[in-house]
């Protein structure tokens, strides 16, 4: 089942179910993946380009409850942390600090990094890898444990 499928099979349980957060996140999803589909210029989206498009979503909400809680707003820190939930239930499986760790490792030893100076060429080999899959700025934090 496809991405879209299966919002507009939650979308219509939300119906039913009249969560009406829920509903909310999910006709923005559908929203943003209909948007990228119209800017790529083709009718459905590939699997990387929808986990392009729900990335993106999870990062712009916790930026903004990164900022909400630095404001001091506990109403709207908890309508994003309700809001991430339901987008983290459309995301993959999260990497364990474990297998992060040992795909941080490998990636090194492919790339032969040695050094700071070599944390782009390991980033860009590794991010790929992991897309959709940890964050960002955890990988790169690892990556550059690794390589002092």
């Amino acid at each position: 089942m496809s991405l879209l499928e299966r919002l507009n099979n939650d979308m219509k349980q939300a119906m039913k179910n009249k969560e009406k957060d829920k509903l909310t996140v999910i006709r923005m999803l559908k929203a943003a993946l209909q948007n990228e589909a119209i800017k790529a210029g083709h009718k459905e989206l590939t699997e990387d380009e929808e986990l392009t498009v729900l990335s993106r979503e999870v990062k712009q909400r916790k930026d903004s409850l990164h900022e909400f809680e630095k404001a001091g707003r506990a109403d709207l820190v908890s309508k994003i942390q309700t809001e991430l939930t339901y987008v983290n239930e459309y995301m993959p499986q999260q990497l364990s600090d474990e297998e992060l760790e040992a795909m941080v490792k490998e990636t090194i030893a492919e790339v032969q990094a040695s050094s700071k100076a070599d944390i782009g060429k390991v980033m860009s080999a590794l991010m790929p890898k992991v897309k959709g899959k940890a964050d960002g700025g955890a990988v790169n934090k690892l990556v550059q444990k690794h390589l002092s």
